[in-house]
């Protein structure tokens, strides 16, 4: 009997698939400003590219392509409400972003409702509240938030307008500073006075995770954009009565159970349908839920030990240029994510971010949309350091997913190398 060897094919090398956070960019551009938009991750990317193709109506048609894009929003909605920790009874609402999410709730609150806010917020968390919110001065540690909190619950409980709503809006990390507020800490001693507790999670939800059960919140606002996931979409996650009681917030189609002839003949819908009226944003939805998916797969201790260290890097480079001074509400070492605002002595911000601009480095100049915040910290980083030539506005770096040592070092050397 003959034996025919046939030789073994060679082993091919199986083609790496690419890293879902992965961010896009050109290549030479160096991004800075995670914090106003970031970059857009592959997994959103992806999976825009992948539904493009059956791009058509949600909600509103009954054909292959609707039906097939009808379904992938309601599983973007439940992907983000378990990315973010969900109660099974919340509202995943999708908004067009932070601002956005946050107006609906101020639109939703009951009538009398007071709202508590700091001072060390976000436009988007100032803005929107009713005259008569109480905005209490920024603490100088996130301990100090805790007991200026509970004072000042302790004091509304003693008012006389007992029963009425308490809304307790704050940030999760600052925008301006990158510095961590105790968020589970707060919404405790909300919850012990009766309040209900929003957390803006912008700037924190790219960074770290963010559980609505196990911090025991009762809304949380985000935005896409933010998020890797740049299709303007945003989200309010909560509970659902008072969305449920409250008018829609735009309304129209989607947002009815019944229209009658009559001019006000209409009976709303319950549901995140109730203020999600008009054509949604379905690839804005699929690419936030599948950024969160990405994040959720992904090792964030890992991720945050990465970030961590740029940080440090960026922070130690930056106390080392003799005319730089870093702005902070908090102690130098309490918890931030990847946030640094500072200023140039005896340099205005803008032309300074013009300059590096011309690097090819970009960062934030200005004053962030927290006026007040931004302000005071001026102010105090002016009498901290004894400097009487800082400018009157800051220059912001944020880093995040992408960001390389490289590209650190190229800003701190810009940084050193300012011209005459």
């Amino acid at each position: 009997m003959t034996v025919t060897l046939v030789p073994a094919l060679p082993t091919l090398p199986v083609p790496a698939r690419p890293d879902p956070l992965g961010v896009l960019g050109v290549p030479g551009e160096i991004n800075l400003d995670h914090a106003a938009s970031a970059p857009c991750a592959r997994a959103a990317a992806d999976a825009v590219a992948e539904l493009l193709p059956w791009y058509a109506s949600v909600h509103r048609g009954a054909g292959a392509l609707s039906r097939r894009c009808t379904l992938a929003y309601e599983r973007a909605r439940q992907a983000v409400g378990d990315f973010l920790g969900a109660r099974p009874t919340d509202h995943v609402i999708f908004t067009r972003n932070t601002t956005d999410a946050v107006n609906l709730l101020a639109r939703a609150l009951p009538a009398g409702t007071t709202v508590v806010t700091f001072g060390g917020e976000h436009h988007a968390n100032l803005l929107p509240w009713p005259r008569g919110s109480v905005r209490l001065p920024v603490p100088d540690s996130p301990a100090g938030a805790v007991r200026s909190l509970d004072a000042a619950l302790g004091e509304l409980a003693r008012d006389a307008r007992p029963g009425l709503p308490v809304l307790v809006a704050v940030t999760g990390a600052s925008n301006v500073t990158g510095e961590c507020w105790p968020a589970a800490e707060l919404a405790r001693v909300a919850h012990r006075y009766g309040a209900r507790i929003l957390v803006d999670a912008a700037q924190l939800a790219p960074h770290a995770p963010v559980d609505v059960t196990a911090s025991d919140l009762d809304y949380v606002a985000l935005s896409g954009h933010k998020l890797y996931a740049p299709f303007g979409a945003g989200v309010l996650v909560g509970r659902a009565d008072w969305l449920d009681a409250a008018p829609p917030y735009l309304p129209g189609g989607g947002a009815t159970a019944h229209v009658g002839a009559a001019t006000h003949d209409v009976r709303w819908t319950t549901g995140p349908a109730r203020h999600e009226g008009g054509t949604p944003n379905l690839l804005g939805a699929v690419a936030l839920a599948a950024v969160g998916a990405a994040l959720d797969a992904a090792d964030r201790a890992a991720l945050h030990a990465e970030e961590q260290a740029l940080l440090a890097r960026l922070r130690t480079g930056l106390a080392a240029l003799p005319d730089v001074v870093e702005l902070r509400a908090f102690g130098p070492d309490a918890p931030r994510v990847g946030i640094v605002s500072f200023v140039v002595a005896g340099r205005d911000s803008a032309e300074v971010a013009a300059h590096l601009a011309r690097r090819r480095i970009g960062v934030r100049d200005g004053l962030f949309c927290a006026h007040p915040l931004t302000r005071r910290l001026l102010t105090e980083a002016a009498a901290r350091s004894g400097r009487t030539d800082l400018p009157p506005t800051a220059l912001r770096a944020s880093i995040g997913l992408g960001t390389t040592a490289g590209e650190v070092d190229a800003l701190l050397t810009a940084l050193a190398t300012l011209p005459g």
